[in-house]
C-alpha cells in the first residue's frame, strides 16, 4: 500500500503503517551517522541534552557528499543501518519514532522498535542523487566539525521509502524471504 505521511511522525500516523507499505514523507527530519550517534550517545551518558529533540523524529542514516553551486545538498542515499544498531536503543527510549536507512537491524533494535512504537524505513541505496531532489533545504545543526557527518536538519518532499519494520515488529526483510520460498 502507497501512504502520504507528514513529518514529525504522529503514533496515529505509526500505527497505520505495515512492513511493505511504501510511504512518502514530507517535513522535517534529521541526518546523522555513526560519528553523530556516538557523540549523542557519551552526551547522554554524561546526563547532558541532544542537539536535538529525537520526540517524534526521524533520523536519516546520511552523510551527503558535498553540493554543487545548484543544489541544495549532494547525493543523499543512505548508509548501512547496523552500525547505528548500538546506539539505537536508547534513542528510541528517548522518544525517537523513525529511521531510514539501508539493511537488517539488529534484534535489540527490532525489540526497541516494537516496545517504543517506532518505525525502521529503508530508502532505495545507489539511488543518492535522485533521492537529494527530495531534500529542499538543509542545515547543519550541530557537530560541524563531522563534514559529512555533521548532524543535519532537512526539510523533505515526497521522500520515498519502505516501511521494513513496523511497530509490530513485522520485518520485510523476513517476511519476503519466506514469500518466496512459498512460491
Amino acid at each position: 500500500m502507497e501512504k502520504n505521511i507528514s513529518v514529525p511522525l504522529k503514533q496515529e500516523d505509526i500505527d497505520q503503517l505495515r512492513s511493505g507499505d511504501y510511504v512518502y514523507l514530507s517535513g522535517v527530519i534529521y541526518t546523522a551517522r555513526d560519528a553523530a550517534h556516538k557523540r549523542m550517545y557519551d552526551a547522554l551518558e554524561r546526563g547532558e541534552d541532544l542537539p536535538i529533540e529525537l520526540n517524534g523524529n526521524i533520523i536519516y542514516y546520511l552523510g551527503p557528499s558535498p553540493a554543487r553551486d545548484d543544489q541544495v545538498i549532494g547525493s543523499a542515499g543512505p548508509t548501512t543501518s547496523s552500525r547505528m544498531d548500538k546506539y539505537t536503543p536508547a534513542m528510541l527510549d528517548l522518544g525517537l519514532k523513525g529511521m531510514v536507512g539501508k539493511g537488517k537491524r539488529s534484534d535489540e533494535v527490532i525489540e526497541a522498535i516494537k516496545k517504543n512504537g517506532a518505525v525502521y524505513f529503508a530508502a532505495v541505496g545507489g539511488a543518492g542523487a535522485l533521492l537529494s531532489k527530495c531534500i529542499k533545504k538543509s542545515e547543519v545543526v550541530a557537530h560541524d566539525d563531522l563534514g559529512t557527518e555533521a548532524i543535519r536538519r532537512l526539510e523533505i518532499e515526497n521522500l520515498p521509502v519502505i516501511v521494513v519494520i513496523d511497530k509490530d515488529g513485522n520485518n520485510l526483510y523476513e517476511t519476503a524471504v519466506e514469500k518466496w520460498k512459498k512460491d
